[in-house]
């Protein structure tokens, strides 16, 4: 057991779950050379331990103790020294969300309760968005909570209309590459943002958390925002160790294009399947789309039953204006159903884990899966001699790079996101390359995992999640400079600056990946009008 001095977690879990999440937490203690998380769980020890060593992962110095018991016992808690860990995380259960998110306030109850007190903070994995206030109110400000299923379905939608930026998230939420950290560093006192962002040649600063504002952090703020005494600056990095500022480097502004973003133009949605929160992504898009866009729910819910599910949900069908909801009935793993649509016409295809089958891992990603090689099929019969000259319109506006253009012409010109819930079936979608993806479980064990680190980077999920503020956006390289055009990474970030952006990575036509927070900021290099930009962006 842990003597409370090390990274010492509690963890209230189902199965699937917590195999993603153990791995995020190892990763994220490697540098310490590990730490130790305790799970408890109402299930055999030994039955636990065996999914474990199912995992075959090296868990890198990390030490995992299984504890049979219930986190609604008092007992049971004070067994595995809850009051002494440094985070604990409550998983939501394999039961439906009210069940799940009325268990975890349960637990969070019975946390309060223990006498000796907690020295960790809480992190509540909820089901449902509408649950999340009841939960802070019961726990108080030792509560952080990640609404799993609402954060999958902002990012489904990011995703969609931004073909590439699923691997990003994965990037930026797990361990193994770069990722936010937060610290005081008294030497930058007194300078100004635009100095302090080209200060770390080892990470890219984003943001500041102000001491005069009570600990509030300011994503992306102004050039002549001075640092003041207290405030922390927030940071992309490999870890928490691994950076420092140095000396500001010469950087050369010059002369660059003034290219403004195109005119959002009007796009053709399809949802296949219904999800529980399928009402707060309407509101997402609706912010998100230009005027005159069309969104298309194809599922089983019968069409007299939708207006009042989406109203019962909070959503205001009469209130919205760039959006037109297009309504049809059928089962998306029925070819002849599917047949029944405009296949080829949609600018991105959403396949939900449908709300009938969520509960079922394996059901509801066969699902999906079957859904998506239906829709690829009808396309590729419909779209014989693609056009491949054609893009959508959102990237008629400017040059799109060279791999943006691949998936769009391997898409039938539609970007096609699946939500998956098990790793184990992400490999068989990307390997197929017919699909961008966005993988839920991990996501959400990657944000859990990040938030147990540290909670205050919780505050910088949700504005990046969120329909409003700041988003991560991927832009095209003449946006910031000429074709062959040598300059280092430094000079492209000091030219995002004129655009109040952020530029955190590149993407080069012929790489597999994103480079987020890339090496040699100064050394210089030659850039193509194929390359592209993943920045931190104030959204429109």
């Amino acid at each position: 057991m842990s003597d409370g001095t090390h990274p010492h977690r509690e963890v209230s879990a189902n199965a699937w779950s917590q195999g993603s999440l153990l791995k995020q937490l190892a990763i994220a203690n490697k540098s310490i050379g590990g730490g130790v998380v305790v799970v408890l769980a109402e299930r055999d020890k030994e039955e636990m331990e065996i999914d474990i060593a199912r995992l075959e992962f090296n868990f890198m110095g990390t030490s995992v103790i299984c504890r049979s018991g219930s986190p609604l016992i008092l007992a049971d808690l004070k067994k595995v020294s809850v009051s002494k860990a440094r985070a604990i995380i409550v998983l939501a259960s394999d039961e439906n969300a009210d069940q799940s998110d009325a268990r975890a306030l349960r637990v969070v109850l019975s946390l309060t309760g223990v006498k000796e007190g907690l020295r960790g903070h809480v992190v509540v994995e909820m089901s449902d968005l509408d649950n999340e206030p009841l939960v802070k109110l019961v726990g108080g400000e030792l509560i952080e909570t990640v609404v799993a299923h609402d954060v999958i379905g902002r990012l489904m939608i990011q995703c969609a209309l931004q073909p590439g930026l699923a691997q990003i998230w994965e990037d930026i939420l797990g361990f193994e590459n770069a990722e936010f950290y937060i610290k005081r560093w008294p030497q930058m006192d007194g300078l100004c943002f635009k100095d302090i962002l080209i200060s770390f040649s080892d990470a890219i600063p984003c943001g500041v958390k102000v001491a005069a504002d009570g600990g509030k952090i300011i994503l992306n703020p102004d050039d002549s925002y001075v640092l003041k005494e207290g405030d922390e600056i927030l940071v992309i990095a490999e870890d928490d160790d691994t950076y420092a500022p140095g000396p500001i480097p010469e950087v050369c502004k010059g002369v660059f294009p003034r290219i403004h973003d195109p005119p959002k133009y009007p796009e053709k949605i399809l949802f296949c399947g219904w999800r529980r929160d399928i009402d707060d992504m309407i509101m997402v898009l609706e912010a998100f789309l230009a005027e005159g866009s069309e969104l298309w729910m194809f599922n089983e819910v019968p069409e007299k039953e939708r207006e009042r599910k989406l109203t019962d949900g909070g959503l205001d069908i009469s209130g919205l204006a760039n959006i037109k909801l297009v309504h049809r009935e059928g089962n998306a793993v029925i070819r002849r159903h599917l047949e029944s649509l405009p296949l080829e016409t949609f600018d991105s295809i959403l396949i939900l884990a449908d709300e009938s089958v969520e509960d079922s891992v394996v059901h509801s990603d066969s699902r999906s899966l079957a859904t998506l090689l239906l829709i690829r099929d009808i396309q590729s019969k419909r779209l014989p001699y693609r056009d491949t000259k054609s893009i959508p319109l959102r990237h008629s506006g400017f040059c799109h790079s060279s791999w943006i253009r691949e998936m769009q012409q391997a898409s039938d010109k539609s970007i096609i996101i699946s939500e998956i819930l098990d790793s184990r079936t992400r490999n068989l979608v990307s390997v197929s390359r017919i699909s961008d993806y966005v993988l839920s479980n991990e996501l959400v064990s990657m944000a859990l995992a990040m938030v147990a680190e540290d909670k205050q980077i919780n505050r910088v999920l949700e504005e990046l999640f969120a329909e409003e503020g700041n988003e991560m956006c991927i832009k095209p390289a003449e946006f910031y400079l000429y074709d062959q055009e040598e300059l280092c990474f430094y000079d492209v970030m000091i030219r995002g600056r004129q655009r109040q952006e952020i530029v955190i990575g590149y993407r080069l036509p012929s790489a597999e990946c994103a480079i987020i927070n890339p090496e040699n900021k100064a050394e210089p290099r030659k850039w193509s009008l194929d390359d592209v930009f993943v920045v931190i962006s104030l959204g429109e």
